[in-house]
């Protein structure tokens, strides 16, 4: 009897000491306004709460194996450390994402070998979560392991322009884990030339981020890098023609470069100006506010091949932009010819440009008499002298005339084949009238035609002048002669017979 009654002592206890544990669990648990604002301190409570709920849930199953309580109090117990720890997981993964952070530490410009710009983004994980929230919470639990709190999973990475249009490639770039204290690096290539991008992140459980970043440049090169649109051209002798250079500045040292010309012959000019102003450039310097320059280089053609400035032969030259310590060893060794490879080895800012020199005919036409009369018998012969005053071949040299109605032409030779730089042919002309041809004066129309480097020439034209005359009878002449010579003398003898008297 003694022992039933200790043993129901013992249960009445029991129910009122648990009471009094799932009061303290629900008041422990009871929700903070703060917890929201200040997620580490809720963090912390809720995992009290948790520790207070898992005791007091394994004291009721060793109860409830002894049959000291009944199923409904296990259950309640049970219930409550449930909730407790669903707040507690709650709690931890509302700290852990809110602390998920990507920042972009660096963002440097390059241009590749093939001329490419490229961009190399730095990003690190800032969240720092293990270290700090085992400090100040000490948890050491499978939980929080297992939740990785120093790693971000899936950053995407994509760049774009001021109209948030995607100007890199590949257009989107995926890191897998992000590991706090591991920076990473990844490598876009530019589709648009900019200086300044957006640097578009979204990383986590869908956090976004945009960053407008200036590009830095490379502080491991010391080089500015040349472009030109105009890269080939074909100019003619004696003419002129401009290159146009984009310079943009990739070092962290120099900001003064030089700006020569190798491998073209000294016979054809060369000298460089700012675009904008016109005025003539030996030097260009870069500020902190100014990373790109526009330039031309202009080149002037002899009037003549020569040795070097062959027809049809493209010349391949290069564009230096030089740092101070080297500009020195090209301008005293101009004459050299410099392979790519010793370029590339001078480890300096340039640019490949070829020049394809053209030349054209002139056809030159020279005639000694455009006036000729002749009666309406007779016929026209002159003769022309056609020139090449050019600078290349003229082929196949025609003459063709523009003659009055019924008029008839002889041309010999009917074709010149080919006339080099310099010399000259004659061509002669007959103009035939027709035999009813009326007296007066008629002109005839002399044009030039030839070819050169396929090309049309055409010569000036020429207007020569016939003028047919009217035909005399000789005897009608003769018959007035002697009357006129009769009459004066019939007069000369009248006067000095009046003379005598």
């Amino acid at each position: 009897i003694m022992l039933k009654i200790f043993g129901r002592i013992l249960l009445v206890f029991g129910l009122l000491f648990a009471c009094a544990a799932g009061s303290l669990t629900v008041q422990s648990s009871t929700f903070n306004q703060r917890d929201d604002q200040y997620r580490l301190l809720g963090l912390k409570r809720a995992r009290e709460a948790y520790e207070v709920a898992r005791s007091e849930y394994d004291r009721q199953t060793e109860l409830f194996n002894r049959d000291l309580i009944t199923r409904t109090d296990l259950d309640r117990a049970k219930s409550f450390f449930a909730d407790a720890e669903v707040n507690y997981q709650q709690s931890l993964l509302a700290v852990l994402f809110e602390e998920k952070y990507v920042s972009v530490q660096k963002a440097i410009k390059y241009q590749a070998e093939d001329g490419t710009k490229h961009v190399r983004v730095t990003l690190a994980n800032l969240s720092g979560g293990s270290s700090e929230f085992q400090a100040l919470i000490g948890i050491e639990d499978d939980l929080f392991q297992a939740l990785k709190p120093e790693v971000i999973h899936n950053v995407y990475i994509s760049i774009l322009n001021d109209q948030q249009a995607t100007i890199s490639q590949p257009y989107e770039y995926k890191i897998d884990e992000l590991v706090y204290g591991k920076p990473q690096v990844v490598d876009f290539t530019l589709l648009q030339d900019l200086d300044e991008v957006t640097v578009y992140l979204i990383y986590g459980n869908g956090s976004q981020r945009n960053m407008k970043v200036f590009l830095q440049k490379d502080d491991s090169e010391n080089r500015v890098a040349v472009q030109s649109e105009q890269f080939s051209q074909e100019v003619e002798l004696g003419k002129k023609a401009k290159y146009d250079l984009t310079l943009e500045l990739f070092s962290g040292i120099d900001n003064t470069f030089s700006l020569e010309v190798v491998n073209l012959p000294r016979q054809i000019g060369r000298f460089f100006s700012d675009k904008r102003s016109g005025a003539r450039l030996s030097q260009l310097k870069f500020t902190e506010s100014t990373n790109s320059k526009r330039a031309e280089l202009e080149i002037s053609l002899p009037e003549r091949p020569t040795d070097r400035v062959v027809m049809d032969q493209p010349i391949t030259f290069y564009v230096l932009v030089l740092p101070r310590d080297k500009a020195a060893a090209i301008k005293n060794d101009r004459d050299r010819i410099w392979t790519l490879e010793k370029i590339k080895e001078l480890g300096v800012g340039y640019v490949v440009l070829e020049l394809v020199p053209k030349g054209i005919g002139e056809l030159v036409v020279r005639a000694p008499q455009l006036y000729h009369s002749i009666m309406a018998d007779e016929k026209v012969t002159m003769s022309i002298d056609v020139t090449n005053e050019g600078s290349h071949r003229l082929d196949n040299i025609q003459v063709k005339l523009d003659l009055p109605l019924n008029w008839s032409k002889e041309i010999s030779p009917k074709t010149i084949p080919s006339l080099d730089i310099g010399e000259d042919a004659r061509i002669t002309l007959t103009f035939i009238p027709p035999p009813e041809v009326s007296v007066g004066k008629y002109e005839v129309r002399v044009r030039t035609s030839a070819e050169s480097n396929t090309q049309p020439i055409t010569g000036e034209d020429k207007a020569v002048t016939v003028e047919i005359e009217q035909q005399t009878n000789l005897w009608i002449t003769a018959l007035i002669v002697f009357v006129l010579i009769g009459l004066i003398g019939g007069m000369v003898s009248y006067g000095i017979k009046l003379s005598r008297r």
